[in-house]
């Protein structure tokens, strides 16, 4: 069997968490996961990789945010390779477009969006910052915008979800980016929109906010609106994926501590399971297992998939305050 590798990122104590920077894990096929590095790195709460290249970056979330860029060695091992200012505030999120020319950073605290042109080696410039405003009827948590998630569409068009204005902006991708004619997508006051995906025609969003999963077609239009949990606990939903076949939507639920499984794209409730641990920031799949990020638990867990759907954890890794997982390829 190839190498299975899993990069960890999270909060190190200057950012508010009890993790070291970056770790490096080998995932057996029972879901136990083993360390082989780490690598030093202040708050490194998202991480990216290049679509052709072994660099992987890491957004650092502090109020001067910064965006690391790491080349990547055998076994996974990392080396800095250089840092950029964001021209933002605690950032939170880092994505990289297929064709390997833009990095855009997702800029929390002042809700800016930053561009980085990448050069041949995967190397960002210096930030395009895209600043907004606006707020939401919560004004604890509205009272601006907060760039939350940036996807690239199959479109050409880049995609950010913003908790604070209850919008979906809409950027056109090409030689420069720049703001999309139409305008940004708006969703129903008070939502807080966090993580989303397209899966087969459709748009998933979270609502960090309402405690809700909603879809959407294409244009945008809300077909069906759900509570991500059927918990009576409060919930901020976080992180959110479509399976590789189409057929599930997956939400974690911080308040609940559990993984949602929905179908779709109709969001009928399929199974809700235990994440294994407190307060789950993100997931990712590899193989037959989901490896979940529990922040508050110190722990990375791992919840064997069954004809797609989690089950009980059946393996745990200790790691401080983590964030972010992201599978890798070997080299």
């Amino acid at each position: 069997m190839a190498t299975r590798l899993i990069l960890i990122g999270g909060y190190t104590p200057d950012t508010g968490g009890t993790g070291s920077g970056v770790t490096v894990v080998r995932a057996d096929p029972g879901g136990g996961l083993t360390e082989l590095a780490a690598t030093p790195a202040s708050g490194p709460s998202f991480l990216a990789r290049h679509p052709r290249l072994p660099v992987l970056y890491a957004v650092g979330e502090s109020e001067e945010g910064t965006v690391a860029c790491f080349d990547r060695g055998p076994g996974g091992a990392l080396a800095e390779a250089g840092r950029r200012p964001t021209g933002g505030s605690y950032p939170c999120h880092v994505a990289v477009d297929p064709r390997g020319r833009w990095l855009v950073v997702a800029n929390y605290g002042d809700g800016t969006l930053s561009a980085h042109r990448l050069d041949a080696q995967g190397r960002p410039g210096e930030p395009e910052p895209f600043r907004h405003t606006g707020s939401g009827p919560d004004p604890a948590r509205q009272e601006g915008p907060h760039a939350h998630q940036a996807v690239f569409g199959p479109d050409g068009t880049l995609y950010q979800s913003d908790l604070g204005t209850d919008e979906i902006r809409r950027y056109l991708v090409a030689d420069e980016i720049t703001l999309h004619p139409d305008g940004p997508v708006r969703l129903a006051p008070g939502m807080g929109p966090r993580h989303f995906a397209r899966s087969g025609g459709h748009w998933y969003v979270t609502g960090e906010l309402d405690g809700t999963v909603a879809v959407y077609d294409d244009s945008w239009t809300e077909l069906n609106r759900v509570r991500a949990s059927s918990s009576a606990a409060e919930n901020a939903p976080s992180h959110l994926e479509a399976s590789a076949d189409g057929r599930y939507v997956y939400v974690a639920n911080r308040g609940p501590d559990t993984v949602t499984v929905l179908s779709a794209p109709g969001l009928e409730r399929v199974a809700e399971v235990s994440c294994g641990g407190d307060w789950p920031r993100h997931f990712a799949i590899l193989g037959d297992h989901m490896y979940v990020a529990c922040q508050r638990s110190d722990e990375v867990t791992a919840l064997p998939l069954a004809d797609g759907v989690p089950t009980a954890p059946a393996a745990t890794f200790a790691t401080g305050s983590p964030s972010c997982v992201l599978p890798v390829p070997d080299f």
